[in-house]
C-alpha cells in the first residue's frame, strides 16, 4: 500500500489575513514539503495543475523538478496533468526529463481537469472537452510505448515517424488515468489497461460501480485483472482528537469551498461539514483517518492513497502538525494492516 500527499499550491487569503499568498514563499514551502514527506516515510507527492490566480502551480513540472533535486526516494507525480489542454508530446518530454532528473521517480496522473480555465487560455473549445481528452490520451499512450510515432487526430498536427526524445528512464513511464465520477472515464482507463486514480471527498460506496466498470472494461479488452492498480485521493486533515480536527480545519475548509464556488459562492455550513465527515471525509483523529483509508482499501481495492494535506491554504504550522500525525500515527498502521495485500505487478504491461 502506497501513501502520499498532494497539493495545488493554494495562495488564497484567510479571513485572519495571515495566509501565505506570495508565490516564491509558497513554492519554497512545497519543496520543503517534499523533503519532509520523504523523511517521514511517505511514498509519493503529487502537484496539481491550475491556471488561476488563487493557485501557484500553473507549471507543476517545474516544481517537481526542484523537488527531484531536493529528495532521493519519494515518487513525484502530477495530480493532475490537464491533458485535454496540453500537447501530449511536451507532456511526455517534460516527464521523461523529470524521470532522469529524479533517477526514475516520475509519474503522470492525467485527467480532464475539474476546472476549465486552461481551455480558452490555450485556444481550445470547451465544446470539444471529451473529444480532446480521448484523443490526447491515445497519443500519450502511444508516445510512452514507441520512440518513433506516426499518429493522426483532429486537434493536433499529425506525426509521421516522429522521434520523441528523451526517452524516460522507466520503461514505460508510469501513467495513471484520473477520474471524478464519470463512468466513461473509468471505462476508458480499463480498456487501456492503465491504473486508475479516483478523486472524491466522501461517499466511498458511490465509486464501487466505477471500479466494476473499470475492471469489466479491462477484462473485455484482454488485460489481466491481476495487473490492474487502483488509487484514491481526496481532502484530508488529521488532528490529535476528532473534535480538535473538526474545529481547527473547519474555518479553512469552509473558506476553500466558498473560494472554489462549490456551493454557489457560499461558505460551507458547519452542519454540512460535519455531515461530510460522517459520510467519509477523512477529517478527524488518527484512528478516524485510518478507518476511512482502510474503508477505501476494503470497498474499492485501492493500493494507493493520496491526501490533499493543505486544503484551504492552511497555516504552515497547522499543516505541518497534521502531516506529522499522518506520518507518525496513520502511516505505520495502514502499512501494517495492508502488508498482506500483494501489490499488482506492473499495471502498464497490459498496455504495451
Amino acid at each position: 500500500m502506497e501513501l502520499g500527499i498532494y497539493s495545488f499550491g493554494e495562495i488564497t487569503q484567510h479571513p485572519d489575513g495571515n495566509a501565505t499568498t506570495d508565490v516564491t514563499v509558497r513554492l519554497d514551502q512545497l519543496v520543503a514539503l517534499a523533503r519532509k514527506a520523504e523523511e517521514g516515510g511517505l511514498d509519493m507527492i503529487a502537484l496539481g495543475e491550475h491556471h488561476r490566480p488563487d493557485f501557484a502551480l500553473s507549471a507543476p513540472e517545474m516544481v517537481l523538478a526542484a523537488m527531484a533535486t531536493a529528495t532521493e526516494r519519494i515518487r513525484l507525480a502530477s495530480g493532475v496533468t490537464v491533458l485535454s489542454s496540453q500537447d501530449p508530446v511536451r507532456v511526455y518530454q517534460q516527464f521523461a526529463t523529470l524521470d532522469h532528473l529524479s533517477h526514475g521517480r516520475a509519474e503522470i496522473i492525467a485527467g480532464r481537469g475539474a476546472f476549465t480555465e486552461s481551455f480558452p487560455l490555450f485556444g481550445y473549445d470547451l465544446a470539444h472537452y471529451n473529444e480532446l481528452y480521448a484523443e490526447k490520451l491515445d497519443l500519450l499512450v502511444q508516445l510512452r510505448e514507441q520512440e518513433s510515432v506516426t499518429w493522426q487526430g483532429r486537434h493536433r498536427p499529425a506525426l509521421d515517424r516522429a522521434q520523441v526524445v528523451p526517452r524516460a528512464l522507466q520503461q514505460p513511464l508510469p501513467l495513471w488515468v484520473a477520474i471524478g465520477g464519470t463512468p466513461a472515464s473509468a471505462m476508458r482507463a480499463g480498456s487501456l489497461g492503465l491504473p486508475m486514480m479516483m478523486g472524491f471527498f466522501s461517499g466511498t460506496e458511490q465509486f464501487m460501480p466505477r471500479v466494476e466498470l473499470y475492471r469489466r472494461a479491462a477484462e473485455q479488452a484482454g488485460h489481466d485483472p491481476a495487473t490492474l492498480r487502483l488509487g484514491a485521493s481526496g481532502h484530508m486533515f488529521v488532528g490529535r482528537t476528532s473534535q480538535a480536527a473538526r474545529d481547527t480545519f473547519f474555518p479553512y475548509y469552509s473558506g476553500y469551498v466558498k473560494e472554489m464556488g462549490m456551493m454557489g459562492g457560499s461558505a460551507l455550513p458547519r452542519s454540512v461539514f460535519d455531515d461530510s465527515i460522517r459520510r467519509g471525509l477523512p477529517v478527524g483523529s488518527p484512528q478516524q483517518v485510518i478507518d476511512e483509508i482502510l474503508k477505501r482499501v476494503e470497498l474499492l481495492g485501492i493500493d494507493r492513497w493520496l491526501g490533499q494535506i493543505d486544503v484551504g491554504n492552511l497555516p504552515w504550522a497547522i499543516m505541518n502538525e497534521s502531516l506529522d500525525l499522518y506520518m507518525t500515527d496513520v502511516l505505520p498502521v495502514i502499512k501494517r494492516e495492508t502488508a498482506g495485500r500483494r501489490a499488482p505487478e506492473s499495471a502498464d504491461k497490459d498496455s504495451e
